[in-house]
């Protein structure tokens, strides 16, 4: 390479980067090349600079392929442009030489990867496709898929390839009737165009089981039954028989004859980009008719009379070679519906419409191996109606009722008939029709029939119950071809036109205990009605009218004597009001006629006079409860309880059931007062009684059961269980602190346990088990036997609590688990007498304390103890 190529090559820059950036010392290198990198001498791929002295040339060597060559001042450049295939590589060999071309640096291997650049556009696998598809085929079902390949890197974005849809020849409507998968070149149908495409049947011709489209056999044939020729000519020279089957056979070929053509386009690079190469296919679609189709409807009239098995219609696969089967939906029995091989459906046997109005046949086509070939097919056969019923009177008698004064006009009833045959049509349509009337007094035609409701009037008046009780009817019914009779009876009802008369009006006065139980009867009534007995007009009613606003009287009828029991309904109070005067009325369910009206005749009085009863007093509350803290200040007023005498005498108040002296109540005014300090611990609910009583006469009392519920205050400390334990040294095996506390929630439990030291014990720990227990923990072994006070602070849930001692003997232990000293060790050993005195000093010492205890008052205690936990704390 010359002087001035080089001097012009170093003051150029390859891709944006100067020669300067491309040197580096020589050594051992991978470097990625892109293919077809232009040449000559316009790339350089690195500028050697070797580190030895005297270098005065570079020499490549290996898998060059004559295109890879060294500049004597170390240029790695390339001659011709390198290919790219799959997992190509150039291994090259560098050394720097000395003037007598001597290497003095080196070898030095070079890896150049050459890299796919987007060189190569897609191609498809076909320059023209050609499919088919049914009319009323589902859209996004693909029908058919095209393909294309890239001879670029297929791990680079180069061979990514997208498919798309360009043109569409016809486009009838402007919108794409095809879409295309731009992942993998499927084909399907849009939306629109599953509602759109048709098949083109210019002939109309259809085939049978085992015909081939097109075949010139099977045309020949249909061409002999739809078209006789008028000469000798062959058929097969017959100009439109020729026709007829290039047209049949050109029909369902895509290439020859398409419906739609589709140019479709594929890009690599993923598509959308504008450096992305292309190439495009033409896709020919025929659109082939859909001969599963369901024929609609079949109509076939009850009762035909006609050669059985009659063929009823046809359904036809589009798969020529299909055998149909014919399957029952509904369970019912018979089924007279066969189906052949060539699709053709028949009824067995005459249909009974009453029998079953609809039936619904599902058609099967499969292969010969019951493999569906089309989607079951639903044809509903409906079975249509003649007149071939006759009227039924849903009733042997209908019966209905009419009153003495019903007006002219007025309906009396629906008379019932049923007609089997079809509903709103001419065969059920009814005519009625009255025959006769029995008796005919006081006239004939005393009642009118509508013709075609069958409603039933009042056509004259006066009836008369004590004349005619009741009327026979026959009413005719036809339907225009059979005809029937029904029986009607009309009974006459007596109207009230009588009112209910009381026996007396006057009952005079009755007298009862104030204390009488409810239900108690006072006493009988009775008014009479001279209507019609056993009707509505002659049941008399019995009603309290006035004297008893807060209802404490009801009547009671006996439906058999027509008696009415006046009896009390709620408690009666002598001190309320003592006296009451009723008025009762008597009154008829139904109304009276126009004209007629009660009268005091139909009314009557009583005086009801409460005697008086020495009541106990009564308290005002029915539940007497409260709640009260346990450290409640004695004296503290809990309740008032309140009472009355119905007497209104004097009362007082007394307390009975406080077992633990804690209470008392004033016995003037009933207030309930704290006597003493109460403790939750001891009983956390009281249950006491107050008595109410009288304070002179009879003295009659009655007693109010109070419950009072103790809240809990933190009023106690957390108390270890056990204040002594000892460990074996030989296992040190942990002591289990348990604590009790007697407050409830949240005052109570969990426990904190804690070692209450000036400063952190190296030799103990403790441990938390569980809300009311701790395990101590000695770490260390002693040795020699000692005795430990352990200091442990436990507090409750509310943070109160105090500092416990832990007596704790670490010793050798027997086999048993009992600490172990030996005899005559115990330097505490004393004589008989020294025994005995400190044994009597002892007994004098629990004496003391078992009095002192005994006649301690324990909240005093307990404040002591409080006292103690604020010291501690």
């Amino acid at each position: 390479i010359n002087t001035a190529l080089l001097i012009n090559l170093t003051s150029r820059q390859v891709y944006g980067v100067s020669l300067e950036e491309k040197k580096g010392p020589l050594d051992n290198r991978v470097l990625d090349v892109p293919e077809a990198t232009p040449v000559p001498y316009s790339v350089f791929f690195l500028h050697f600079i070797s580190a030895a002295d005297g270098v005065s040339a570079y020499r490549v060597s290996g898998e060059t392929e004559g295109k890879i060559r060294i500049s004597p001042d170390g240029w790695l450049y390339l001659e011709e442009p390198l290919e790219w295939s799959p997992g190509k590589t150039h291994t090259l060999t560098i050394e720097a030489l000395s003037a007598d071309d001597e290497p003095i640096d080196g070898p030095y291997s070079v890896i150049l990867h050459v890299t796919d650049v987007n060189n190569n556009p897609p191609v498809f696998t076909q320059s023209q496709y050609s499919g088919s598809i049914r009319e009323h085929s589902p859209a996004g079902v693909p029908f058919l898929q095209v393909s294309a390949i890239d001879k670029d890197d297929a791990n680079t974005p180069n061979a990514v390839l997208s498919y798309s849809i360009e043109s569409q020849f016809p486009n009838p409507t402007g919108q794409l009737f095809f879409s295309i998968n731009p992942n993998n070149g499927e084909i399907s149908t849009t939306e629109e165009g599953a509602a759109f495409l048709r098949a083109r049947n210019v002939l109309g011709l259809t085939y049978s089981r085992g015909e081939t489209r097109g075949s010139a056999e099977v045309l020949k044939k249909k061409f002999d039954e739809f078209c006789t020729p008028k000469n000798e000519l062959p058929i097969e020279n017959n100009p439109f028989f020729t026709c007829v089957q290039r047209a049949e056979t050109r029909r369902f070929n895509a290439v020859e004859d398409p419906d739609y053509t589709l140019i479709v386009r594929v890009e690599d690079l993923g598509g959308g980009v504008p450096n992305s190469l292309s190439s495009t296919a033409y896709i020919n679609i025929a659109i082939t008719p859909n001969l599963w189709v369901n024929p609609g409807q079949i109509r076939i009239k009850e009762n035909l009379v006609h050669k059985y098995p009659k063929i009823l219609t046809s359904v036809r696969s589009n798969d020529p070679n299909a055998r149909y089967r014919l399957v029952q939906k509904e369970r019912e029995i018979p089924f007279p519906f066969t189906i052949n091989v060539d699709g053709e459906i028949f009824v067995t046997e005459a249909l009974d419409r009453e029998q079953k109005d609809m039936y619904i046949l599902v058609v099967l086509a499969e292969d010969k191996d019951g493999v569906e070939l089309e989607s079951p097919m639903e044809i509903q056969v409906k079975v249509e109606d003649e007149n071939d019923n006759a009227p039924v009177c849903v009733h042997a008698e209908s019966v209905f009722e009419v009153q003495e004064n019903e007006k002219v006009g007025n309906q009396i009833g629906d008379l019932l008939v049923h007609d089997a045959d079809e509903e709103k049509t001419v065969n059920s349509l009814l005519h009625y029709k009255l025959l006769s009337q029995s008796p005919t007094n006081p006239a004939d035609g005393m009642f009118h029939i509508d013709g075609t409701r069958g409603k039933i009037q009042v056509a004259k008046h006066n009836f008369r119950r004590k004349d005619v009780p009741e009327y026979q009817l026959k009413i005719g019914v036809t339907n225009g071809g059979f005809s029937t009779e029904c029986s009607v009876i009309i009974r006459i009802i007596d109207i009230n036109n009588e009112i209910p008369i009381f026996e007396k009006n006057d009952y005079g006065i009755y007298s009862v205990p104030e204390l009488a139980e409810v239900g108690t009867t006072l006493l009988n009534i009775k008014a009479t009605d001279a209507d019609d007995p056993g009707t509505g007009s002659s049941k008399v009613e019995y009603h309290i009218t006035s004297g008893d606003p807060d209802k404490l009287f009801s009547i009671e009828v006996d439906d058999a004597t027509g008696e009415g029991r006046v009896y009390i309904a709620q408690p009666l109070d002598y001190e309320v009001q003592s006296t009451y005067q009723l008025q009762i009325d008597a009154r008829n369910p139904e109304p009276l006629i126009e004209g007629v009206q009660y009268n005091e005749s139909s009314s009557a009085v009583v005086v009801i006079q409460l005697v008086d009863v020495d009541e106990p007093p009564v308290f005002s509350v029915d539940i007497l409860n409260v709640n009260v803290p346990e450290n409640v200040t004695v004296g503290t007023v809990l309740l008032t309880a309140e009472a009355k005498d119905p007497e209104e005498k004097k009362i007082k108040f007394r307390l009975e059931g406080d077992e633990h002296g804690w209470l008392e109540v004033d016995p003037d005014s009933g207030e309930l007062k704290t006597k003493a300090e109460m403790d939750r611990e001891v009983v956390e609910q009281l249950k006491v009684r107050i008595i109410a009583y009288e304070t002179e006469d009879q003295k009659q009392e009655v007693e109010k059961e109070v419950s009072i519920q103790l809240l809990d205050v933190n009023d106690n400390f957390p108390k270890l269980q056990k204040t002594q334990g000892f460990m074996c040294v030989k296992q040190l095996t942990p002591l289990v602190l348990n604590a009790v506390d007697g407050d409830a929630e949240p005052n109570g439990e969990p426990f904190t346990f804690s070692l209450n030291m000036v400063r952190k014990s190296p030799n103990w720990e403790i441990t938390p088990v569980d809300g009311t227990s701790a395990k101590l923990i000695l770490k260390k072994r002693p040795t020699t036997d000692q005795t430990y006070n352990i200091p442990i602070n436990i507090k409750d849930n509310a943070g109160m609590g105090v500092t416990h001692k832990f007596e704790v003997r670490v010793c050798n232990c027997t086999e048993l688990g009992y600490c172990y000293m030996e005899p005559g060790t115990h330097a505490w050993m004393m004589g008989v007498s020294g025994t005995v005195g400190i044994l009597g000093g002892v007994l004098g010492f629990i004496c003391k304390l078992f009095l002192y205890i005994q006649y301690r008052p324990k909240k005093k205690d307990k404040n002591m103890a409080d006292g103690e936990t604020t010291v501690m704390l």
